[in-house]
């Protein structure tokens, strides 16, 4: 599959309220994978970077940071707070020199570490985003797309056509509390979005 270059893209984001959360089941998880546009061993990969850089991380700066690390791709987004600015850039810089790792986007900001309320609230957010993003199935796959949140801007990640990526910055740019949506997809063309034909039986 070709790709065709990560983009990071902040928009202004629109207040209105959204769909309540749902869950997903167990047994979906499995349709899950079958869907996801990643191979297996890249999946695998990217729970791997995750919580190597959050360890890292973590030991290092102890309290001094609140730290979220998502991998999607081999690509990773920081997210969280760092007591100073030297704390976030050398934050990237553990990140980045993780096995695999094929960018950084350094997201974190400069302050004392959310509270509990925040986290919580963003927390509701993604689910409230995801739930939505079910209702637009005909335009996007939800599987396609990493939703987080932090503060109130949610991010976005996969790997998805221009038209899906448009699809899913509209419903999370409508999702109430969302103070803004930064975008850090990999584009394909829309040919290489099209499942396989089924097999002959």
């Amino acid at each position: 599959m070709r790709l065709v270059w990560i983009l990071v893209a902040m928009l202004a984001a629109a207040g209105v309220s959204g769909c309540v959360a749902v869950a997903v089941g167990g047994a979906a998880a499995g349709v899950m994978v079958a869907a996801d546009r990643r191979p297996p061993d890249v999946m695998a990969s990217d729970e791997r970077i995750e919580w190597t850089a959050q360890g890292r991380i973590s030991d290092k700066f102890k309290d001094q940071v609140h730290i979220n690390v998502t991998s999607y791709n081999r690509y990773v987004l920081l997210t969280g707070e760092a007591l100073t600015e030297a704390i976030r850039e050398e934050a990237g810089r553990i990140a980045a020199a993780v096995p695999d790792v094929r960018g950084v986007v350094n997201e974190m900001s400069v302050g004392a570490p959310s509270a509990m309320s925040a986290r919580a609230s963003d927390s509701y957010i993604t689910s409230e985003v995801k739930a939505r993003l079910v209702g637009v199935h005909e335009k996007v796959n939800p599987i396609h797309i990493k939703v987080v949140t932090e503060a109130g801007v949610v991010y976005l990640l996969g790997i998805v056509t221009e038209r899906e990526a448009a699809a899913a910055t509209r419903v999370a740019r409508t999702t109430g509390g969302v103070k803004r949506v930064v975008r850090v997809f990999e584009y394909i063309p829309e040919s290489a979005a099209k499942p396989p034909p089924p097999k002959n039986q």
